[in-house]
């Protein structure tokens, strides 16, 4: 297992070409705009202290029996699911921010599941190429991004009904040696510091869109990948020399993403997990992103678990710490977060072996997990505000703090209770507006998908006709044939 210095050293050492507002980055790693995400992914591997093993954030690999970063394995059992949903509480709690690597984690887990059942129908090799890929990930401990959002252009058309065949991923080349791809990946969490993207289909297909039913894996650096990096909300202040203003200086906000551009791109057949098998392609993306659903209730908690700390600290420094309504909102602050970290559990707990051997999710609570995110996240980042204030929006900068003429004046009239330094008020303050505002809310709405693919997924699985059983038998009525006949003209 890599330790946190290995893994930047190991970056320095990829030729992934980053652009960042026009102009090409060659030294990416000491970029500004994206090293505090590369600080924030680093702490996925710290784990342990002087010898000792941090067993949320290490297992057992089920392949070889060794002992690997937890990031890099498949979840064979609930418990397995339920350590994954502590360790990415725990590792949000210090970093504030998205750590960016469960992404790829939650791409190997649903092609380990979705390769071996698409061998046993057609007779393919794809688990037996994903199975080698698997150790090389565990072996070395790279960091890999999961890539399943294409641009999809027009969204009423399928992919090979679209004006530009390049609005979706997909095969241009079939040769002996492997598969020529181009297109694009948006809004890739991490992608910049990967070390490889596995790419997976972005929705169900038919058989006209067999060339876009492509899944593989390719080093970020390969000959044709082009990374275009997003903005962020307020991302000029990761510039400043002075972190006052930064809110989380050292992590960041949310993920770092990036467009990924595939610009005819060759990976080996040893590397490809799906090249054709469209009507696989469905249940793939129903894997990942109830894996990656799950997600959502550990991490932000752990985000909660600082935004809670945070306004606990301004009311303390501003005098309204033992107000009654204070109080109040920081417990249904904790109440929103922790709701979202029971549902995590409880799609863990209630997980299921599929044909692999693998412990998949219960889906309808993994998107209900999710679903609950996109609220409470909101409510939290509200109640935030309502308690520190509407200082959060109109400080004046740290040079303004530090000015020598007028830094005075921000000193004294930004000031709160007696003993507490001013820098300390705004530091805090802008900790909050960090965590409650702006690219963390939007990451909070549409990561893993939009409120209504939840939705979606959610109608599908809550077994409407079971329920309208259960009530129809406690009311002691027995469908007769002129009923079942009305209802079933109404289906």
């Amino acid at each position: 297992m890599m330790t946190q210095d290995e893994y930047v050293k190991s970056l320095r050492d990829m030729k992934t070409v980053v652009y960042y507002r026009g102009k090409r980055i060659e030294n990416f790693v000491d970029h500004p705009a994206i090293r505090p995400h590369i600080n924030s992914a680093a702490l996925t591997y710290s784990t342990g202290k002087d010898g000792e093993i941090d067993e949320n954030r290490t297992t057992l690999s089920h392949l070889t029996g060794k002992r690997i970063n937890r990031f890099t394995s498949i979840h064979m059992t609930p418990e397995d699911l339920v350590m994954k949903v502590k360790a990415l509480r725990g590792i949000a709690q210090k970093s504030g921010s998205c750590f960016q690597r469960c992404v790829g984690w939650d791409a190997l887990n649903a092609l380990y599941g979705v390769t071996y059942e698409i061998d046993q129908a057609k007779g393919t090799k794809y688990h037996e190429n994903l199975v080698k890929y698997l150790l090389y990930i565990q072996d070395t401990d790279r960091m890999a991004d999961g890539a399943m959002t294409d641009p999809k252009g027009d969204r009423s058309l399928a992919p090979s009904k679209q004006a530009d065949p390049d609005q979706f991923l997909h095969i241009v080349e079939r040769r002996e040696d492997g598969i020529v791809v181009r297109g694009a990946k948006q809004h890739q969490t991490g992608a910049v510091n990967s070390h490889e993207i596995i790419c997976m289909p972005g929705g169900a297909m038919g058989p006209d869109d067999a060339d876009y039913a492509v899944a593989f894996a390719i080093q970020m650096d390969a000959p044709g990948i082009i990374c275009i990096f997003g903005r962020q909300t307020n991302d000029d202040r990761k510039l400043e020399e002075s972190d006052v203003d930064k809110g989380n200086a050292c992590f960041g906000a949310v993920g770092g993403e990036a467009l990924v551009v595939f610009e005819d791109v060759f990976v080996p057949w040893e590397r490809v997990f799906m090249a054709g098998e469209y009507e696989f392609c469905g249940l793939l993306v129903e894997r990942f992103a109830s894996y990656h659903r799950q997600n959502y209730g550990g991490c932000k908690t752990g985000l909660s678990d600082i935004l809670i700390g945070a306004c606990a600290t301004m009311s303390d420094y501003q005098g309204t710490s033992k107000a009654s309504h204070i109080k109040e909102k920081l417990t249904e602050m904790s109440h929103l977060g922790e709701t979202m970290y029971c549902c995590s559990l409880a799609c863990s707990h209630e997980g299921t072996t599929n044909a692999s051997g693998q412990c998949f999710v219960d889906p309808l609570l993994a998107n209900i997990t999710k679903l609950n995110v996109t609220r409470n996240v909101f409510e939290l980042g509200r109640l935030a505000q309502d308690i520190a204030g509407g200082v959060i929006a109109t400080l004046p900068s740290a040079e303004d703090l530090n000015d020598p003429e007028i830094g005075k004046y921000v000193q004294k009239y930004f000031k709160g209770v007696e003993g507490i330094a001013t820098e300390d008020r705004i530091r805090i303050g802008r900790l909050i507006e960090n965590l409650s505002s702006g690219t963390a809310l939007v990451e909070s709405m549409h990561g893993a998908g939009s409120p209504q693919a939840m939705k979606v997924m959610i109608a599908r699985q809550m077994k409407l006709d079971k329920k309208k059983r259960l009530a129809t038998d406690l009311a002691g009525i027995t469908e007769s044939e002129e009923t079942a006949a009305a209802k079933a003209r109404t289906v």
